[in-house]
């Protein structure tokens, strides 16, 4: 547990506003070792990649206990901080998350990313439901005496196509990163936004760190550090282009 401490307390670090931590985001405890070899510094998992990695569909689909156990191998095989993508904590009532939460610390990870919105259609819940998630999530992190790193992912920008995106949602993102922040969250994830503009707009006023996942609009590592990012994800990226390679290759091999 202290080395599992030291390892929260050196991700946490990691979380500076124009010098972003960049997380290329794994699905097994081979990608993990590989990206590690590559320079990062940290690791975290990607759900989609994860579930599709082993013949699941996003959504929770893929049971709680083989992502707990995916997740035992991954830590079983670095020295450095890992996080897991654990969508919407697998449960219904906020006391379901904070056991989903005590499984990952158990299982080794420094943090997790929790979504605002349901899994079975993606809608947003409630502010103030999320925020009592949020809540038995720190509780447990804190019996555990470890500065877990929770996430907080608000799906606001997925609820809308990328050019509809305005300042009113960036201010209902806003709103929610303070009650999340109250509630005990440590980072703001928004995915799905890409406006620079907007991206800048909403580091300045969330009190969390803010996290912006990597698609094909988002700008460059470069602007989102100047525009006060503190952390990048690449999502289901990274797996992607290794699927795309493994297909290339075996096309390559083929009479």
């Amino acid at each position: 547990m202290a080395d599992q401490k030291r390892r929260a307390e050196q991700f946490r670090a990691l979380h500076i506003s124009g010098s972003p931590l960049v997380l290329f985001n794994i699905w097994d405890a081979g990608s993990a070792k590989a990206i590690v070899i590559g320079g990062a510094k940290a690791i975290a998992t990607g759900s989609w990649s994860v579930a599709n990695a082993n013949g699941f569909s996003d959504g929770e689909r893929i049971p709680l206990a083989f992502a707990i156990e995916n997740l035992r191998r991954i830590v079983s095989v670095t020295d450095v901080p890992v996080t897991i993508d654990l969508e919407s904590g697998y449960g219904d009532q906020p006391e379901a998350v904070g056991r989903t939460i005590g499984l990952a610390i158990d299982a080794g990870a420094v943090g997790c990313n929790l979504e605002d919105s349901f899994p079975a259609n993606g809608k947003l819940r409630e502010t103030a439901e999320q925020a009592n998630r949020i809540r038995c999530a720190r509780r447990t992190a804190d019996a555990a005496d470890t500065p877990f790193f929770i996430n907080a992912r608000t799906d606001i920008f997925f609820q809308r196509p990328p050019e509809q995106h305005n300042e009113t949602m960036v201010v209902e993102a806003m709103e929610r990163a303070r009650v999340y922040a109250e509630a005990g969250a440590d980072g703001l994830f928004a995915p799905g936004l890409a406006d620079i503009s907007l991206i800048a707009r909403l580091a300045e006023g969330s009190p969390l760190p803010l996290n912006i996942m990597v698609a094909e609009a988002t700008p460059p590592l470069r602007k989102l550090a100047e525009h006060g990012v503190a952390r990048v994800s690449y999502g289901p990226g990274p797996y992607l282009m290794a699927m795309q390679a493994l297909e290339e290759a075996a096309r390559a091999a083929s009479p």
